[in-house]
């Protein structure tokens, strides 16, 4: 088939790649000039399908409004709060319930270690070099973070995930780095966890679709999808039509746009992230891999020779606007387990970037209920995550192959019906 893929970040590009393979004739369109420009941008790096879970928990709203003033809250909301987004928040208060996050959890998760495998099949397959180490220690500054922390812990369990709680001295061990004066409770290893470059992947894996015959079509600004009488896509510069047999919507935050037109009303908001990535000052002073501190929710890895420190959730608010005190919490964390790991006078990037974030935490995958048009979107902060997985699942049904995991929970019908 003839299929257009809408959107180049990690979840279009590794689509374009699944659907190449399959022998299918694939053009990308994309509004940047390149790949990953977006959410793939500069995000933590971390593939841990056992922290792959909603957003919409339960206690979380109580727990958002009690830190709403805090200046180190890891969740905020930010003012103006737009229609849209209070309806958003409203769909999300009602996903947080006990029976929808547990069903919503279980979907992910299996998603999530399904994604994990494809990733390194397709790794070793194609011999990609991309900056990868495995590893995943979650920091837990005191006894009070520890009792938090048990929650998730069960959920690792249940999930079948190994986990093993480490002192203090242990956790020096295996990451030699941490700062000797920083006092803190306990560590929690969980196994076969990784952390990954997740833009440098995605443009080998575009570099890898295109020896595939894949056509990617940068600068170029989808304004319109018809599908009747036949599937096509407009395009703003030049202003022209183009003909398809399908087209797969992985445009992040707008597939909302492009969809309602046709039809498909998607409660898809933004979740704003930061990052500050910078060059490595003295590798012995930085991370082996990857570390989570537990109480801010800030992620620190080692991306080859530079050092990301990630975290933050911001709803509202203007994408232009950086908010100071989310990137001043990520050189806090980083300068508390870290001090002198980067090099803070050249070289730094602070990223604020859009999650596509969807109200009950799973993503859209599969048909749309449209002829023609098929559905890769609205991952949020598990985009780098669930890409792979979701990428060959999709590509499986346009196919019409039975994909190797139950897409049960992942279609449209739960959010328009």
């Amino acid at each position: 088939m003839k299929i257009a893929v809408i959107g180049a970040g990690i979840v279009g590009v590794t689509t374009a790649y699944e659907l190449a393979t399959d022998g299918h004739e694939v053009t990308v369109f994309e509004r940047h000039g390149t790949a990953a420009e977006e959410a793939s941008f500069a995000n933590a790096g971390i593939v841990a399908p056992g922290y792959v879970t909603p957003w919409a928990a339960p206690g979380l709203p109580l727990k958002v409004l009690s830190q709403l003033f805090g200046g180190f809250a890891p969740v905020k909301l930010c003012w103006p709060l737009s229609s849209a987004e209070l309806t958003w928040l409203w769909k999300f208060y009602r996903a947080c319930r006990i029976e929808t996050y547990l069903a919503n959890r279980a979907r992910m998760h299996r998603l999530a270690c399904y994604s994990r495998e494809r990733l390194h099949q397709v790794t070793k397959d194609l011999q990609l070099g991309y900056d990868r180490s495995e590893g995943y220690l979650i920091l837990l500054r005191s006894e009070q973070d520890r009792k938090r922390m048990q929650s998730s812990l069960q959920v690792l369990t249940e999930a079948g995930i190994a986990w093993q709680e480490l002192s203090t001295e242990i956790a020096q061990k295996i990451e030699p780095a941490l700062n000797p004066r920083m006092k803190f409770h306990s560590a929690v290893n969980v196994l076969g966890d990784e952390v990954g470059n997740c833009r440098e992947f995605a443009l080998l894996l575009k570099n890898e679709a295109q020896a595939k015959g894949v056509n990617f079509v940068f600068n170029s600004v989808v304004t319109r999808i018809d599908v009747t009488p036949a599937v096509q896509v407009h395009l703003q510069n030049p202003k022209t039509a183009l003909l398809f047999d399908a087209v797969v919507m992985c445009a992040g935050l707008a597939s909302a746009p492009l969809l309602r037109p046709l039809g498909l009303k998607i409660p898809m908001a933004p979740v704003y992230g930061y990052s500050v990535s910078a060059p490595l000052r003295e590798p012995l002073n930085a991370p082996r891999s990857a570390v989570m501190d537990e109480r801010y929710k800030v992620a620190i890895t080692r991306l080859g020779n530079r050092i990301r420190v990630a975290g933050n959730a911001e709803i509202g608010g203007s994408p232009l606007h950086k908010n100071e005190n989310a990137i001043l919490t990520l050189y806090k964390v980083l300068n508390d387990w870290f001090p002198g790991a980067a090099q803070h006078s050249t070289g730094v990037q602070v990223w604020k970037g859009a999650r596509p974030m969807l109200p009950d935490g799973p993503p859209l995958l599969g048909a749309s209920g449209i002829p023609g048009l098929w559905l890769n979107c609205g991952h949020g902060s598990s985009g780098w995550a669930l890409s792979c997985g979701s990428a060959r699942a999709v590509a499986d049904l346009i196919t019409n192959k039975k994909p190797a995991i139950d897409l049960a929970g992942f279609g449209v019908a739960r959010l328009t019906g």
